[in-house]
């Protein structure tokens, strides 16, 4: 596909599907600035405007902005809303976030972290609650299973089990088993659930949600496999090139929700319990560098199967230098681990 059209599709679906979001840069009704801001949408819109809607009124009556949602359909709806400019601030999770700021002009301002204070969270693999599974049938590579993935650019669907558990056994999973299905995770639960697949990735958060809404369905399906340390919790990435103001407003809004003494701190907690959150601490790109570095072990494995010596020399360094980059970060800002979901109902 040309450049010329795929920009043009991309144009046509941003209009379609954001009829209602208007131009940052020009004033609503009423002279207030307009921010269309994006989330990825893993339920049913209505759904999604119902748990989000209390939210995006109080950010309209703390910041004197328009704020307009915008419910991205997938992954790459977020980053080319942003790089088209149709949108100005959105909630990211990890790979599609560094896409965000490698090619759309973002720049992370703040983080999310748990009700109980974590900023971070695990991939794992689940099966069958009732399934006699184990992570070593799952490596076994004998096509004999059905496994599900996340989108390419999902941190805990895809990046982190490659990074943690098939590139350092040589694993490519697409070789490995019967059928791979890449879908998102609430639709890989219910798959492994009904016994469509016999195992799938996932996350933690997934599931401490799915608690919460519909425990019958958690107790069908059970943790095999968790990574061995959390990964970095969804940011908040505003563009770069945003007037400073609404900056300032946005962030200044972000990281003090939640946090009002009072009634009305109690009520704002309530408002982001039902989003699986307990507020926002500042942020900025480094959160990027655990991502960085699962990226750079995927293509140090691509280039050691490709026998290529230079490329194989390069991703080397590549990755070295990023490994080095993040002891350097580890050493000033540990993270802190959420509690580990083996245990009780999550195993």
């Amino acid at each position: 596909m040309t450049q010329f059209t795929r920009q043009s599709v991309l144009t046509g679906l941003f209009a379609a599907a954001g009829a209602t979001l208007a131009a940052c840069d020009k004033p609503a009704a009423g002279g207030k600035q307009v921010v269309n801001f994006s989330v990825l949408s893993v339920e049913k819109s209505q759904t999604l405007n119902d748990l989000w809607t209390p939210f995006f009124d109080d950010m309209r009556k703390q910041t004197g902005l328009e704020i307009n949602p915008y419910f991205a359909p997938d992954y790459t709806a977020l980053i080319e809303g942003m790089r088209f400019k149709k949108v100005q601030a959105g909630w990211f999770s990890n790979v599609p976030g560094l896409d965000a700021i490698r090619i759309a002009d973002g720049e992370v301002f703040a983080e999310t972290i748990y009700p109980e204070g974590f900023a971070g969270y695990y991939s794992i693999i689940i099966a069958k609650a009732d399934s006699k599974l184990t992570v070593d049938d799952v490596l076994k590579c004998d096509k004999s299973l059905n496994f599900g993935m996340g989108d390419a650019k999902s941190t805990s669907g895809t990046q982190a089990p490659l990074y943690y558990l098939f590139v350092p056994k040589k694993i490519e999973p697409k070789s490995c088993f019967k059928t791979v299905l890449t879908q998102g995770h609430g639709q890989n639960i219910q798959a492994v659930a009904n016994g469509v697949l016999d195992a799938a990735t996932n996350n933690t958060t997934a599931l401490v949600d799915l608690e919460s809404r519909d425990p019958v369905l958690r107790k069908k399906v059970k943790v095999i496999w968790q990574s061995p340390e959390p990964l970095p919790n969804d940011v908040i990435i505003y563009r770069k090139d945003l007037d400073p103001v609404v900056k300032e407003k946005l962030r200044s809004f972000f990281l003090s929700y939640g946090r009002a003494p009072g009634a009305e701190g109690e009520r704002q907690r309530n408002v982001l319990k039902p989003l699986v959150l307990g507020g926002f601490i500042p942020g900025d790109n480094s959160h990027f560098i655990p991502v960085r570095l699962m990226e750079a072990s995927t293509k140090l494995m691509i280039a050691q199967q490709s026998g290529d010596a230079a490329e194989i020399k390069k991703a080397q360094d590549e990755f070295a230098a990023i490994e080095k980059e993040k002891a350097a970060h580890d050493a000033l800002t540990p993270m802190q681990a959420p509690a580990d979901p083996s245990s009780s109902s999550a195993s």
